[in-house]
């Protein structure tokens, strides 16, 4: 089109979907500007990590082949032939780990700053399953190489799902595909971690963002002096996001070229499992509290019990905003405050033993 100038571009698209709508949103948004101000800014960190997941995901898609025959090799092709592959598997490695950590983080001050109140009950709930989604993504990932190490992990985790009340069975053959995690297991792996998982992703984050934007930053009791002080979504607070999204770049190119993604040996079903078979991090304190679980608790088996305890854990987790009662008043809920402080320091304890044994 001779003659189209950037502000003619600008009024055809504007006309047709509405751009204007959304400049003057970011131009009206204002963020609050207090002690607590920091934690904010995780969010941002979660959608700029998740994007880095998107991308590096699509390009290692490029020459990933999903079968028992060709995952190992098209993941070693990757990391030998492919410029830069190996560079990009670890980048995705990395921030899929930072991705969870920033999560927790972004979980727990959300929390313990009570930002649940009303009326962002659903804003919580939102919050909450992307972070449950994340670790699916991870447990289905971590057998997309066929690796050793990947293999036996998988069977371990699918094993624990054998253990839920009533619908074990059901679980670990949906996972499985089957009665073993073979072929058929990988392929359903690799559907929940590229089209499932990803698309249900985008509709949580979605609808998350729309009601942050509904709703405002919420502002914590304590934040002082009252009224507080604002700044501009754009360009203040964005450019500040933007500082933080390139030091988690510039960590996450760090980390991969010093550490980059081990690939192994390939599976082989019928050999021994190796000794000191672990899941990823995030899941230790889980792997670890089933480890230390007795086989009999009273009538009850061990590792039903604990099963169920972390089920009825995340359910409550769901439901804060409605068990909190006083969050609007601005009174402290000391027991709900006690018993986050517990599982954080549960979480991590458990973590460090299940790393030291």
């Amino acid at each position: 089109m001779s003659g189209t100038t950037p502000n003619s571009l600008w009024q055809w698209f504007d006309k047709r979907i509405g751009l204007e709508i959304v400049v003057n949103a970011a131009r009206e948004k204002e963020v609050p500007i207090h002690r607590h101000t920091v934690w904010y800014y995780f969010g941002g960190m979660t959608l700029f990590l998740f994007t880095v997941q998107a991308v590096t995901g699509m390009l290692l898609l490029l020459y990933y082949r999903p079968s028992t025959e060709n995952a190992f090799e098209s993941v070693q092709f990757i990391m030998a032939q492919v410029r830069f592959g190996w560079l990009i598997r670890s980048i995705h490695s990395w921030s899929a780990n930072l991705l969870v950590a920033v999560l927790f983080i972004h979980l727990f001050s959300v929390f313990f700053l009570r930002a649940y109140r009303r009326p962002r009950e659903l804003t919580w709930i939102t919050g909450m399953l992307p972070l449950f989604v994340t670790l699916a993504f991870g447990f289905s990932g971590y057998l997309l190489p066929w690796n050793t190490i990947a293999f036996f992990a998988t069977q371990v985790g699918t094993e624990v799902a054998g253990v839920v009340p009533f619908a074990g069975s059901f679980l670990v053959r949906f996972l499985r595909g089957g009665n073993e995690v073979t072929g058929a297991t990988l392929t359903r792996f690799f559907a929940f971690h590229v089209a499932m998982l990803p698309a249900l992703s985008v509709v949580i984050a979605g609808i998350h963002l729309l009601l942050v934007q509904r709703h405002g930053m919420s502002v914590p009791f304590s934040a002082k002096p009252r009224p507080l002080k604002t700044m501009q979504f754009v360009p203040n607070f964005l450019l500040r996001d933007l500082i933080g999204w390139l030091s988690a770049l510039a960590a996450l190119a760090t980390l991969s070229a010093l550490f980059p993604s081990e690939l192994g040996q390939k599976a082989d079903p019928f050999a021994p499992a190796p000794a000191g078979i672990r899941p990823e991090w995030y899941f230790m304190f889980m792997f670890q509290t089933l480890r230390v679980m007795p086989a009999k608790i009273g009538p009850l088996e061990g590792e039903i019990l604990a099963v169920t305890v972390f089920g009825m854990a995340a359910g409550l987790l769901f439901c804060v905003p409605f068990i909190d009662r006083q969050a609007n008043t601005g009174r402290k809920n000391r027991l709900l405050l006690l018993s986050g402080w517990l599982a954080v320091v549960y979480i991590l304890v458990m973590t460090v033993l299940g790393y030291r044994r």
